[in-house]
């Protein structure tokens, strides 16, 4: 995402989350734990316009995004969302629905990785946003459920269709999109729905250590890393291959590579600029 800003000024509160930063690291946590932070039309919004201003301050290196209370997310509200889609015409419906896949394209192209710290459930829309994230980091109370077709929509809401198979393979996509049925911790890891399986209640501490260590890390590389990952999915192998070798050209331009260079000869750790 474009550095450069018009006339809008960053938002200063956030109503429908909590953010909090700390040298390089963003913590957003979806707040209506009474709900169990079942998103509403504002939180798709506020997460969406969240994610844009961060990649375009360029300060967060790494971002947790966790759920407030006894779970991560349920999903979309089914009282102020399910309830009011009822009475929209198709313009307004597809307004929404586009909404909400901009929330997901704006996980997976802002330039800093993202950490979902799971507890509980993660459902629906909750699921997908976990899914989105580049790692999860999930205690065994976490359960994923996708349940597009359990309200008589399509499995694949929000790009699930697309990233799904691409993170459990296609036989593990279809099962969880079809039939909707929750997936435990530990079926999670087997499938490879999870990056890290913690210990209880550990999930929101490992996801901050994670976030730090790639905080701490070349924010650039880590930027480009993302960036051809999600654009390398469907390139073929000549297309790809050639992305990343102009990619590594200009990152050996770059200050971080300098600097690996220069503290392996005076035998010190790298101190990584992000440039």
């Amino acid at each position: 995402m474009s550095p450069f800003t018009g006339s809008a000024q960053s938002t200063e509160k956030w109503r429908h989350l909590r953010l909090a930063t700390d040298d390089g690291v963003a913590t957003v946590t979806l707040a209506r734990p009474e709900k169990l932070n079942a998103l509403t039309f504002g939180a798709y919004a506020d997460l969406r316009d969240l994610l844009a201003e961060l990649s375009r301050e360029r300060s967060v290196r790494a971002l947790v995004l966790g759920g407030e209370g006894r779970g991560f997310c349920s999903g979309g509200d089914v009282d102020e969302i399910i309830g009011a889609t009822l009475s929209m015409d198709a313009a307004r419906l597809l307004d929404f629905n586009r909404m909400t896949g901009q929330v997901v394209r704006a996980v997976r192209e802002c330039p800093f990785p993202v950490v979902a710290a799971v507890h509980g459930v993660a459902a629906g829309a909750g699921a997908v946003l976990a899914l989105a994230a580049d790692f999860r980091v999930a205690d065994p109370s976490a359960r994923f459920a996708f349940l597009f077709t359990k309200v008589g929509l399509s499995g694949g809401d929000m790009g699930a269709a697309y990233l799904l198979p691409r993170v459990v393979g296609l036989g593990h996509a279809t099962r969880l999109l079809m039939l909707g049925e929750p997936v435990d911790a530990a079926e999670a890891e087997r499938i490879g729905l999870i990056s890290e399986l913690t210990p209880d209640s550990q999930a929101p501490a490992r996801a901050a250590a994670l976030a730090r260590r790639l905080a701490e890390g070349p924010a650039l590389a880590h930027a480009q890393t993302k960036a051809l990952l999600t654009a390398e999915l469907d390139m073929p192998l000549a297309a790809a291959v050639e992305l990343d070798a102009s990619t590594q050209a200009l990152l050996m331009k770059g200050e971080d590579y300098a600097e690996f260079h220069a503290a392996f000869t005076a035998k010190r750790a790298p101190e990584w600029r992000g440039r």
